[in-house]
C-alpha cells in the first residue's frame, strides 16, 4: 500500500482510489520472486499528489521498482528504504508545499543516511535541479516521462553510499523522451475490477492558466496496439471497467500498425470490443476535441457510461478568450445538446475556475447561469491562483481574494443542490451496478458503482458476498445515504 495525497480534481472517490492503488501495488510486490541473497526486501513509500494520471504513474513506479529491485510498497514511512513523492503543479503554491513536505522527510534521512529520497511528477519537471539545490538530501529528481528510469537513478544513488551525504551527487532526469516510458514499463498487474490506462501524455492546447504543456510536454499518443495490449492484459486479470487517461484524452491520435492514425472515437470502439470490458470511462476531455464521431460512439457503444466530464472553466466568452480555450459557450452548449439527444440519461461534470483575472460580476453570473442551465451533476471548482510560468501569471490578478471566495461559495452551493437533487431522483429507479466489495461500514451489504458514478449499497447473503464480486447487477434504489451514495435492493444478476 502507498500513501495517497489526493487533490479534489479526481473523478472517483479518493478512498476507493487509494484502496485500488494500494492493493494493486501490494499484489504486484507479493508476486515478485524472493531475493537470491535471502535478505529482507527493500520497501518503498510513495506519496501521490494530484489527478488520476499521477495515481497511474505512482502505480507504475511501484511496479518498475518491484520488477527491477524486488521492492515492496509500504504505507509505513518509518520502515521505508526509499521515499518517492509524485508531485502535482495544479495545487496552489505547489512548489512550497513540496519543499515543506521534504523538510519533514529530511529528519528521516538524518536518522537513516542510507534512505533514498526521490521527487517526481510535474513539480519535479518545473523545478529540475533546483530541488536538489534547495534540498540537497534529495537523491533523485525525475519527471513524469522518465519514471521508467527509476531503477537506473536508484542504482546511481545507492552507489554513493560511502560518500558523505553532503558530498553525494544527485541525479536529475526531467527530460521529455517522447513516449518512451511505456516501452519500458512492466506488464500491468491489478487487483480489483477497475483500472486506468494512460493513452497519451502532455497537452498542446496551451491554455493560459495551465502548466501541463510545460511539465509534461506536448501531446504524444501511444500506438494503438500498445494501448490495446494493456487493455487485453487487464481484462485477462478480471478488470471489467477501464478509464482511459490523458491530459487531453479525446485528442488521442495513435498510430496503427499500417501507419495510419487512430482517432479517439475509433479507439473507443476497439476497447469496447475487448472481451470482458463492460464499462469505459475517460478523463480529461477538451471541448475542442469533443467531436461528432465521439457523440456517435455514445449512440452505438453501451460500454460507454452515461457520464461525461467535459471541462468548460467559465461561462463567459470574454473569460474563455482570456484563458485561450479557443471555443465559445455556444459551441459547448451545442455539443451537450447533441450528446443528450443520443443519451438522455447523461450525467455531466465539469471544471470551473472562479475569479480569473478580469472576471466581472457579469462574467461570474454567466458562469453561474451556465451551471444552472446545464444542471451539472457535480464539478471541480477552484478560485484562480497564479501558476508560475504560465501566460496568465502575467495578467493583473484584479479580483480580490474575498470576492473569489464569495463567488466560489455561491457557485458550489448551486452545484451541491444539483447533485443532491439528482441523487434524490434516483430513488425508485433501477440502476446497473458493478459489485466491488463488502462495505466497510455496512458488513451485511455489498458496495458497487453505478454508471452515473454513484456508490450503491445493497444487502447480500454470505454466499452472494463472494459470488457477486466483479459482476454486474441491477439494483432498485430505495433511499439515498449521501449526495454520492444510494441504497437499494438487488433485482437481477446480469452476468
Amino acid at each position: 500500500m502507498s500513501a495517497i495525497i489526493f487533490d479534489p480534481k479526481t473523478i472517483q472517490n479518493p478512498d476507493e482510489q487509494a484502496t485500488n492503488l494500494a492493493n494493486s501495488l501490494s499484489e504486484d510486490s507479493s508476486n515478485q520472486a524472493s531475493q537470491p541473497t535471502g535478505l529482507p526486501k527493500k520497501k518503498v513509500f510513495i506519496a501521490t499528489q494530484g489527478c488520476q494520471m499521477n495515481v497511474y504513474d505512482s502505480e507504475k513506479m511501484g511496479n518498475v521498482l518491484g520488477e527491477s529491485h524486488d521492492m515492496i510498497v509500504t504505507d509505513n514511512i518509518e520502515e521505508a528504504d526509499v521515499l518517492l513523492m509524485n508531485t502535482c503543479s495544479i495545487r496552489e503554491k505547489a512548489q512550497e508545499k513540496v519543499f515543506s513536505e521534504l523538510g519533514r522527510w529530511r529528519k528521516l534521512k538524518e536518522d537513516n543516511p542510507d534512505l533514498v529520497i526521490g521527487v517526481g511528477g510535474c513539480v519535479a519537471s518545473q523545478e529540475g535541479d533546483n530541488i536538489q539545490k534547495r534540498a540537497p538530501y534529495v537523491d533523485m529528481v525525475f519527471g513524469p516521462q522518465t519514471l521508467h528510469r527509476l531503477p537506473e537513478l536508484y542504482d546511481k544513488s545507492t552507489s554513493q553510499k560511502q560518500v558523505k551525504p553532503k558530498d553525494r551527487i544527485g541525479t536529475v532526469d526531467v527530460s521529455f523522451p517522447s513516449i518512451e516510458k511505456f516501452d519500458f514499463l512492466p506488464e500491468p498487474k491489478v487487483e480489483g475490477y477497475r483500472a486506468f490506462v494512460s493513452i497519451m501524455e502532455g497537452c498542446s492546447k496551451y491554455c493560459s492558466f495551465c502548466v501541463v504543456p510545460y511539465t509534461r510536454g506536448e501531446e504524444l499518443s501511444r500506438p494503438l496496439d500498445d494501448v490495446l495490449a494493456e487493455v487485453d492484459s487487464l481484462a485477462e486479470q478480471g478488470v471489467r471497467e477501464i478509464t482511459l487517461l490523458g491530459q487531453n484524452v479525446n485528442g488521442y491520435r495513435g498510430e496503427k500498425d499500417d501507419g495510419s492514425i487512430c482517432r479517439f472515437a475509433e479507439l473507443l470502439h476497439y476497447v469496447a470490443h475487448v472481451d470482458g470490458i463492460e464499462r469505459i470511462r475517460y478523463t480529461t476531455s477538451h471541448p475542442l476535441e469533443f467531436t461528432d464521431d465521439i457523440i456517435d460512439a455514445y449512440a452505438k457503444l453501451p460500454q460507454l457510461v452515461s457520464h461525461l466530464h467535459l471541462p468548460v472553466q467559465s461561462g463567459s466568452n470574454k473569460i474563455l478568450a482570456a484563458m485561450k480555450r479557443n471555443h465559445t459557450i455556444d459551441v459547448y452548449i451545442n455539443q451537450i445538446k447533441k450528446l443528450m439527444a443520443v443519451r438522455p440519461d447523461m450525467h455531466l461534470s465539469s471544471d470551473f475556475i472562479i475569479g480569473f483575472p478580469g472576471e466581472t460580476e457579469e462574467d461570474f453570473l454567466d458562469t453561474l447561469n451556465l451551471a444552472k442551465d446545464l444542471d451539472f451533476d457535480h464539478s471541480y471548482s477552484f478560485i484562480y491562483s497564479k501558476r508560475p510560468g504560465t501566460p496568465a501569471a502575467e495578467l493583473p490578478d484584479d479580483v480580490s481574494l474575498a470576492t473569489k471566495k464569495e463567488r466560489l461559495a455561491i457557485f458550489q452551493q448551486v452545484i451541491r443542490e444539483s447533485t443532491l437533487k439528482k441523487t434524490e431522483q434516483m430513488v425508485g429507479q433501477t440502476l446497473r451496478v458493478m459489485v466491488e466489495e463488502v462495505a466497510d461500514r455496512y458488513p451485511d451489504q455489498l458496495l458497487g458503482t453505478a454508471d452515473n458514478t454513484r456508490s450503491v449499497l445493497f444487502k447480500a447473503t454470505e454466499a452472494q458476498k463472494s459470488e457477486l464480486m466483479g459482476k454486474f447487477v441491477t439494483v432498485h434504489i430505495t433511499d439515498y445515504v449521501s449526495p454520492h451514495m444510494v441504497r437499494g435492493e438487488l433485482v437481477e444478476v446480469l452476468d
